[in-house]
């Protein structure tokens, strides 16, 4: 039977406690508006789940302490910003089965709480010394832009090779999760070569998300029906990367054209999600997802066992195992 999430916060279960109490008064701010919309988003969070790796990493490396918490504001701030800032720019009106900030406050002031979060975030850290976190964090928030830049760019001519591809999803998806366990860890550790291994597995453990996540569009395992989203939106995943570099000139054009020209008819997404079944694409990509979960859990058990390392590692299988 999976581990919950519940039991996976079992040995931080006070200090999530703490920190939601901490989270909420760090983005507090005397202008109403925007108190309005950031008690909104703090009331629809989601699970968390990036200050669970936050603290985990903390604990298996130390006693955790101010600065972990501070740590764990920081990278959820900086969540939160990004995801504001994506819904204005792919226009969404939902997030999390409720509106978004831009459906609700529209898009200048959307684009401005996200703005201010992610100042905020910054500024929290700055107040309190913890230079090495802001040092971590502003080297994420880099990459993260660099990584949505050079997809839109690539999406253009759908040419992205796998190198390619990974290149994009260790900068947008999976530093963040790297950032989260690197300043978990410097929390709690001077020693750079711990905190350089935590981060390391943080980016392989985003990696691993990513490719739980590009296995949705396809309607695998427990997740249902196929979406189809990613090829609406014309991105590259790595099942269709690995399908249209194994297959015939004449089928790769015509899934190509398909892309560009027709991906907003549904009858012919299914015939690109049919083509991807039919050449591995899925079955690549799942082997792929299971590589990085095991090059993960290989760093992780370089520390030494601990409650906080078994919770990390279930942490771990449930993203990969997740069915949303």
């Amino acid at each position: 039977m999976p581990v919950s999430l519940d039991d996976i916060k079992q040995p931080i279960a006070e200090e999530l406690d703490e920190f939601e109490s901490r989270f909420k008064k760090a983005m507090k701010s005397e202008v109403a508006l925007l108190d309005k919309v950031t008690s909104y988003i703090v009331k629809r969070k989601g699970k968390q789940v990036r200050p669970m790796f936050v603290f985990l990493a903390a604990k298996i490396c130390g006693d955790i302490n101010d600065a972990t918490y501070d740590g764990a504001s920081l990278v959820e701030m900086l969540h939160t910003a990004t995801l504001v800032h994506d819904d204005v720019v792919d226009d969404s009106i939902e997030r999390r089965g409720f509106f978004s900030v831009n459906a609700l406050w529209k898009n200048k002031i959307a684009v401005l709480v996200g703005d201010y979060l992610l100042s905020r975030g910054l500024s929290l850290a700055v107040e309190n010394n913890h230079y090495r976190s802001l040092q971590i964090l502003s080297n994420a928030v880099k990459q993260m832009s660099e990584g949505e830049l050079l997809q839109m760019e690539k999406a253009r001519r759908l040419d992205i090779q796998e190198d390619v591809y990974f290149d994009i999803i260790k900068k947008k998806t999976a530093s963040l999760i790297a950032s989260a366990c690197a300043i978990g860890a410097s929390s709690t550790s001077k020693d750079e070569k711990i905190i350089d291994k935590m981060c390391e597995l943080g980016e392989t453990i985003g990696i691993a998300f990513q490719i739980k996540d590009d296995l949705f569009d396809y309607g695998e395992d427990e997740i249902g029906k196929p979406r189809g989203i990613d090829i609406k939106e014309r991105k590259m995943t790595l099942p269709l990367i690995y399908a249209l570099n194994h297959s015939a000139k004449e089928e790769k054009n015509k899934v190509i054209n398909i892309i560009k020209n027709q991906s907003e008819n549904s009858e012919k997404v299914k015939e690109v999600i049919a083509f991807v079944k039919n050449t591995e694409g899925i079955a690549y990509t799942k082997q792929k997802m299971l590589f990085y979960r095991d090059k993960a859990m290989k760093i992780l058990n370089t520390f030494e066992p601990s409650a906080s390392r078994d919770s990390l590692g279930d942490l771990l299988d449930y993203t990969i195992n997740r069915n949303f």
